[in-house]
């Protein structure tokens, strides 16, 4: 009988072996591992305690960032008797006229700002500072433009009225003024990097044509915290890029990484310009002397700026002529020798931001800024912004906005009970789930190290209450394993 051939199995790894008296074969180098393995146990790690511990505050600005985006149809319901009148048509009283009515129901305070009627059913708004309103409230009083009659008054946060302005307020501070805005600014600050961190994860999770499938949409046959993981992928991927964007906005209106913004958009002629106010105390050229007599003399009336000149109605004259819109507002001179303000402030799209200044004693235009010359970054700005506040594109941008805070919720509610599926088998009621395994940092390269450090750095310095957030999270981190460590 033959002899059967014995085979034995070749190891995968062993290089095979050469005719005899040939040089050994080189060794295998050693398996290294991609980029991505290297990093996500780092980025886990970074999401998992960024989620639990910062997503409070982010639950919290979405949720009063949910109520804000009513706020302009309660606006518009709540102060109708003030903002609209009952019959229009016919001729109106002069403007200086119905600021005077507004100063006799509101004799302190300095005129700030004079809203014309951006229809003949709307009423004249008179913006006063107000010493018995909370900082950076004013107090806004309107009057019938037909009749002269002031309709009432309420206080105001810049364009918003009563319930608006508390709602703004609360979600911009929770109503505790500049120690409430830590919160918002630790919120905007971490979003952008709890929602990038979590679509690395989650793409990193996705293989072949059916999982990629699987980022926009559910996988119906998971269970357990594999379908709560599924949910909480799929609707953060859905929110992405309203989430970034509400977190880039909402880090220029912060305390802290506001000022950084500022400061770079000032170094990169990004900032908004402005028309200059100085008059510079000389006469008008001839022919340009318009609606009325000048005289720059100011009496002891508070409201001299306003009425001396040619007056506020003159100021309106001159923005009519140099084509100014719908809203306009008009800011008085702040001081002898400056001049009006008249802005277009039409916030919605198209944009119009058209402004210019009046010389009070002649009536000349001295400076004109139209939006169109503004810098492309200023516009981007002003749209992006316009967009978080819900007034870029109406209904549209309200309804946007409510699905992207409702998406933030329910994935921060996914991500916790995420945590809570992860307890160990047999955990009591009491027992959250355990946190990523540590020692990310230490399988890293040094080199790549180095660049995560430095970078981390950068970061924490542009965006402060990230980077002591941060700190704190790595000292907590240290200090329960080193706790650990003595148990073990």
């Amino acid at each position: 009988m033959p002899v059967p051939t014995q085979i034995h199995p070749v190891s995968p790894t062993a290089p095979p072996a050469g005719p005899p008296g040939s040089p050994a074969p080189r060794p295998e180098p050693p398996y290294r591992a991609g980029w991505w393995a290297l990093l996500r146990p780092l980025v886990l790690r970074l999401h998992f305690y960024a989620g639990v511990l910062v997503a409070p505050f982010i639950l919290v600005a979405s949720v009063t960032g949910l109520l804000y985006t009513i706020s302009p149809q309660v606006e518009q319901i709540a102060y109708r008797d003030l903002t609209h009148v009952g019959a229009s048509g016919g001729s109106t009283v002069p403007l200086a006229d119905q600021v005077a009515a507004a100063r006799e129901t509101h004799p302190e305070g300095t005129v700030v700002r004079v809203d014309v009627p951006q229809a003949a059913d709307r009423t004249t708004r008179v913006v006063f500072t107000d010493e018995t309103v909370p900082a950076d409230y004013d107090m806004s009083v309107f009057v019938n433009p037909y009749t002269g009659q002031v309709q009432g008054q309420v206080r105001s946060y810049g364009q918003w009225l009563g319930f608006r302005a508390w709602l703004d307020d609360l979600h911009r501070n929770l109503h505790l003024g500049a120690l409430g805005r830590s919160y918002s600014e630790l919120a905007a600050s971490w979003l952008w990097v709890i929602a990038l961190g979590g679509l690395a994860l989650w793409v990193g999770r996705r293989r072949g044509e059916r999982r990629v499938r699987r980022l926009l949409v559910p996988d119906p046959q998971a269970r357990g915290r594999a379908r709560t993981m599924s949910w909480h992928g799929v609707v953060g991927a859905w929110v992405l890029i309203g989430a970034l964007a509400l977190s880039v906005t909402g880090v220029t209106w912060s305390r802290y990484a506001g000022a950084n913004v500022d400061e770079l958009r000032t170094a990169l002629s990004w900032m908004k310009p402005l028309p200059s106010t100085s008059t510079g105390a000389a006469a008008p050229p001839a022919g340009h002397e318009h609606h009325g007599p000048g005289s720059a003399a100011h009496s002891d009336n508070p409201d001299a700026l306003v009425l001396d000149g040619v007056g506020i109605d003159g100021v309106l004259a001159t923005a009519r002529e140099e084509g100014l819109g719908h809203p306009l507002y008009l800011t008085p001179p702040t001081a002898a020798g400056s001049a009006w303000t008249a802005a277009e402030n039409k916030r919605d799209w198209p944009t119009s931001l058209d402004s210019v200044t009046v010389d009070p004693a002649h009536g000349a235009v001295v400076d004109r800024v139209d939006f169109a010359d503004w810098p492309l970054m200023a516009k981007l700005t002003t749209w992006t912004i316009a967009a978080h506040i819900g007034i870029l594109f109406g209904v549209a941008n309200q309804v946007a906005l409510a699905a992207v805070a409702i998406g933030l919720i329910v994935g921060i509610l996914l991500g916790y009970r995420m945590w809570w599926q992860r307890r160990p088998r047999g955990a009591g009621n009491l027992r959250f789930g355990r946190p990523v395994p540590r020692g990310a940092w230490r399988r890293l390269p040094p080199p790549l190290v180095v660049v995560g450090v430095a970078l981390t750095g950068v970061v924490g310095w542009f965006f402060p209450l990230l980077g002591i957030s941060l700190v704190a999270f790595l000292a907590v981190d240290v200090a329960l394993g080193a706790l650990r460590r003595r148990r073990g």
